[in-house]
């Protein structure tokens, strides 16, 4: 492929992606990129003893993913079985290698399930999720980013919420954060190669309203997951890419269920958000560029 092809290719890209983009703000009806839902009698309303997958993607994050995974282990569900898949690429030696030593970790309640995937097919997260959702055996799907952790009570306290429930979309009215932190914070560096569990102090988190199912709250009804997918009939959100995209299939996949979701007072929903993307490429002051972009994205959210 020739240097102009790839830059064709490039701009045929974005203005797809930014077509999309558009679409998905509503002003076109989802029901052009769709079949039509699941009618809500149709939907099984569970009861009893719960069923939960939870979807997490990881690429140069084991350093996140290894809170996340401790989570699971410190604070297991009583009251509902979790299968935590984790969608990971082989040549991450770092994830590769955590993921090797949770599976040996036996937790009452959890079934590790890691997915490996060539790395093209990674970087675009909708790939996973959607071969996730249209496999998926569990009741809900929790559709989920691998610096979220499941801390006391959360999962029991789903189960109770989810009794019965037939909603199409999910998420936990309130999401415990740190701020954005440093490469440098000790919390971004923990013990990977000595002890594979650790534990975070939860006066570093602040507490911060929900209005939406952003992408790693999105909790699925199993049904909805099994018969959509997750972007599953709009191609561009399944082509491999050569560089991690940016998700802005999370807006899409709630515009193609037609609700923003529906909040749940979830406790012990955690998230360590930090500067610096593991996916960014390129020079010093590029990186830095777009971390400082993400601390004023994220003052003005939070203020607004």
């Amino acid at each position: 492929m020739t240097q102009s092809e790839t830059m064709t290719d490039r701009w045929r890209s974005r203005i797809c992606g930014a077509w999309l983009r558009i679409a998905a703000s509503g002003l076109l009806p989802a029901r052009w990129f769709r079949p039509p839902l699941l009618a809500e009698p149709q939907r099984r309303a569970a009861t009893g003893h719960l069923q939960f997958e939870v979807v997490s993607h990881c690429w140069q994050y084991a350093h996140l993913l290894q809170y996340q995974l401790s989570s699971l282990v410190l604070f297991p569900p009583t009251r509902a079985t979790v299968i935590m898949t984790v969608y990971f690429a082989a040549e991450d030696s770092k994830t590769a290698g955590l993921l090797q030593r949770f599976a040996a970790i036996e937790v009452p309640g959890v079934l590790w399930n890691w997915r490996p995937l060539p790395r093209q097919a990674l970087f675009r997260r909708a790939i996973g999720r959607n071969h996730a959702a249209l496999a998926t055996k569990a009741d809900w799907i929790w559709f989920t980013d691998c610096d979220l952790m499941f801390r006391r009570a959360c999962l029991d306290t789903l189960a109770d919420l989810l009794q019965g429930r037939r909603d199409a979309l999910v998420f936990p009215r309130v999401e415990r954060c740190t701020d954005l932190l440093a490469d440098t914070d000790p919390l971004l560096r923990p013990l990977q190669d000595t002890l594979p569990v650790v534990d975070v102090d939860d006066a570093s988190f602040v507490a911060l309203r929900r209005t939406r199912a952003t992408g790693p709250l999105q909790i699925t009804h199993g049904d909805i997951a099994r018969t959509q997918g997750y972007c599953r009939d709009i191609s561009f959100y399944q082509q491999p890419s050569p560089v991690w995209c940016k998700a802005h299939e999370d807006r899409a996949f709630r515009w193609l269920l037609g609700t923003a979701g529906v909040p749940l007072d979830l406790p012990g929903v955690y998230r360590i958000r930090h500067e610096t993307k593991g996916r960014y490429t390129g020079s010093s002051r590029n990186s830095r560029w777009r971390s400082g972009i993400r601390r004023l994205s994220r003052l003005f959210k939070e203020r607004g």
